[in-house]
This record gives structure tokens, sequence and C-alpha cells, in this order.
């Protein structure tokens, strides 16, 4: 095991959570820059997360659904990204999705005991 679990949600998390979040907000009919303001990320970004060079991650339906409410709240300004994406990491290692998601970009025994994510299995 090479990535600790914090690597593997700057790495592949967060990208694949906010590639969800763009394509979300631009079935929406937000605009790029748009989309970038309120993600706070650069157009070209956007352009990126849009066109899959960015976020490779594939989530469970569960987590979709989240994000799906996620996209609805920062469309109507109930809350912001940076929020969202917090509430949304924080799921996905509650649920132990971060252990599978390790699993598909490293050597991670079945039984790992690295992280307490998957004591809860």
């Amino acid at each position: 095991m090479k990535l600790m679990i914090q690597e593997v949600e700057v790495r592949y998390v967060i990208p694949s959570i906010r590639r969800e979040l763009a394509n979300g907000l631009n079935k929406e009919k937000f605009k790029q820059k748009e989309i970038a303001e309120l993600l706070n990320i650069t157009p070209s970004a956007v352009s990126q997360y849009l066109s899959n060079k960015r976020g490779t991650v594939k989530f469970s339906k569960r987590i979709i659904d989240e994000i799906t409410k996620a996209v609805e709240k920062i469309k109507t300004k109930k809350s912001t990204a940076h929020k969202e994406i917090i509430k949304l990491t924080d799921l996905i290692k509650k649920t132990a999705n971060i252990c599978e998601i390790h699993r598909l970009y490293d050597d991670v025994p079945e039984k790992c005991e690295v992280c307490f994510y998957n004591e809860n299995k």
C-alpha cells in the first residue's frame, strides 16, 4: 500500500465529486463560467470535468443521490459547493466507500486495518 487515504481523497474523490457537481449544474443550464464560480475552480477545469478528463471515480447510487441533492442546494444558494463537498467526502468515508475507491488505485488487502473507515464493515 503506497497511498494514504487522504491522498486518495484529494487525487480521486474530490475531483470526481466536482465532476458530478459540474455535470449536474450543466444539466441545470448553468454556463461554464457560472459553474466555475459556484465550485470555486477555473472555467478550464469545468471544461475538463464536463469532458470527463478529470475525476475518474464512479460513485454508488447512494452517493449520486446525495450529489444530486447537493446540486440543488448549490443551485438555489441554500449551501455552497465547499460545504457540500465536505459533507459528501464525510459520507464517502462513513460508508467505507473510501476503502473501495482506495482499492481501485492501490494494493489494499480486503481486511485492511490501516484506517478506521474499514472497521464499520
